[in-house]
């Protein structure tokens, strides 16, 4: 009988009482089953950090109330005993600090995006992701949908031709009002500079739809004409993001951001379409994929275990047969499945294949701040580089 084999022992920074997007990482790595919470520091307040690792079943020990305390006491246990991955939760100011001293102590690491404040930040990081012989990852959720990897298959593979139009949008209306000013931390912290970085709507939600069009597609962006736009009096950052783009393949393209569009909730979309015909995929509905054939009647393919016409890819990260809806959190649990594939298969180098990791980063960071200088400038369209 094989001995079973062990599960990755997991911390975390950030993500006290009140913190949604920990309980998702959590609830996505308990999905998986292969991860185990050892240990954290889940608070600058002593008495959330304490809660949040006894509500989680840690002992007192292993809740730490600094991250760099934790770093240095995990590493100084026994082999067997000390964290193994690393899942950093923070504001963004944090990412790229937390992540370089974890590298350099030799954890792999897990990260929120933006992967830094800045690209000069990121290009600095990149230079310890290469360095470390340790994994990195970035929770690019949405790249971990079964039916984003089909319509990425249809694309490659000629089903709808040679790409010409790329159109992305991520409406969503949280932030339609001044919700920071009635007290909500979450809006806070994203309208502070110093601990968001100088992108708002177009960091927090303009990556996820930039990564998402190029994954899709299979090329990148080239160059960019944006309008950012601020909606409430007082607020710092962008609200809502507009741009046109072309991509290094000879396709156009289109991109709306915007955390001010009333009522909406997650309604993440893409449509690319080709000479032979279109796809369409809505984050509200991830188990359908559209597709549209030139001359033909339109299509819905659906995912669920045992669909042949599935792509390996896609098959790969399915769990329910059809008609049971797999979501956000099914996702999310694809990503950490395959950094698990890469910790116990002792993949060399620093990406865990199937997870975004230091590069997508570096071409999320580029989008950022590229959209940004073109707003601020005068020129009808800048390029968009990954290095100054």
């Amino acid at each position: 009988m094989n001995a079973a084999v062990p599960k990755i022992r997991m911390g975390f920074v950030g993500g006290g009482e009140g913190a949604f997007i920990a309980k998702a990482h959590r609830q996505a790595a308990g999905l998986d089953g292969r991860f185990e919470l050892v240990c954290g520091a889940f608070s600058r307040d002593p008495l959330n950090n304490q809660q949040t690792g006894a509500a989680l079943g840690l002992p007192a020990s292993r809740c730490y109330n600094d991250w760099r305390q934790m770093l240095e006491a995990e590493r100084a246990l026994p082999a067997e005993q000390r964290l193994e991955l690393l899942v950093i939760v923070t504001p963004n100011h944090l990412h790229a600090p937390v992540a370089s001293e974890a590298l350099s102590a030799g954890f792999h690491v897990f990260s929120e995006k933006p992967a830094a404040l800045n690209l000069a930040q990121l290009l600095d990081l990149k230079q310890v992701v290469e360095r470390s012989n340790r994994l990195y990852g970035l929770a690019h959720t949405y790249l971990g949908y079964p039916m984003v990897w089909q319509a990425r298959d249809m694309v490659r593979s000629g089903v709808i031709g040679a790409v010409r139009k790329v159109i992305v949008e991520y409406p969503q209306g949280w932030l339609s009002q001044d919700v920071a000013g009635q007290g909500n931390k979450q809006a806070a912290w994203r309208d502070l500079p110093e601990q968001s970085g100088i992108g708002g709507c177009i960091g927090d939600i303009g990556t996820h739809a930039f990564s998402l069009a190029e994954f899709v597609a299979d090329q990148s962006i080239n160059r960019l004409c944006a309008m950012l736009s601020v909606h409430i009096d007082g607020r710092q950052l962008d609200d809502d993001a507009s741009m046109l783009f072309k991509m290094a393949g000879g396709a156009s393209g289109v991109l709306i951001a915007s955390q001010v569009c009333a009522g909406e909730e997650n309604p993440l979309k893409i449509r690319v379409y080709g000479d032979k015909g279109g796809l369409e995929w809505r984050q509200e509905e991830p188990a359908s994929l559209i597709h549209r054939a030139l001359d033909q009647p339109l299509r819905i393919l659906r995912s669920g275990l045992g669909q042949p016409w599935l792509c390996d890819a896609a098959s790969q990260r399915m769990r329910l047969p059809a008609g049971h809806p797999e979501g956000y959190l099914e996702a999310m649990a694809n990503l950490y499945g395959d950094f698990a594939n890469a910790i116990r298969g002792h993949v060399a180098g620093h990406d865990a294949p199937g997870v975004p990791g230091i590069d997508v980063g570096l071409r999320g960071m580029a989008f950022i701040e590229t959209a940004i200088a073109n707003h601020r400038g005068d020129a009808k369209w800048t390029e968009l580089v990954c290095h100054p």
